[in-house]
């Protein structure tokens, strides 16, 4: 068995990356949360600020962001905060119905459960 660090990252070039920051603004971003970017990258913008906005052009969630990135999920968490304060992305998060339907109805658990006497039977 070979030995592999969880993370490539040194956890100096972390601490840099987010300017000593450990935490984000966390509940307006979850692990599904897909992210879009909403502009080109500027001139001296952070290469990982850079990197995030080329591949959001396609809506990504925030953990592929993390894989592809290869940090973790804190941290990226920590830039997207980064872009989100200056409306560089956008953050959408996922829903069960869309808001202007009724939400769906669940069936009835004594049909589900003749349903499964009905199969247990076959």
């Amino acid at each position: 068995m070979t030995w592999r660090p969880l993370h490539n990252e040194d956890p100096d070039r972390l601490y840099t990356v987010t300017g000593g920051r450990s935490s984000a603004n966390e509940e307006s971003l979850d692990l599904v949360t897909l992210i879009v970017s909403e502009c080109d990258p500027a001139p001296g913008m952070q290469s990982e600020h850079i990197r995030i906005l080329h591949m959001c052009k396609q809506p990504m969630a925030v953990v592929e962001i993390s894989s592809h990135l290869g940090m973790p999920v804190g941290v990226v968490k920590i830039l997207l905060c980064d872009l989100l304060d200056t409306n560089r992305i956008t953050a959408r998060h996922p829903t069960s119905a869309p808001s202007g339907r009724k939400q769906a109805q669940l069936p009835d658990p004594d049909i589900l459960k003749q349903v499964l006497v009905g199969l247990h039977k076959l």
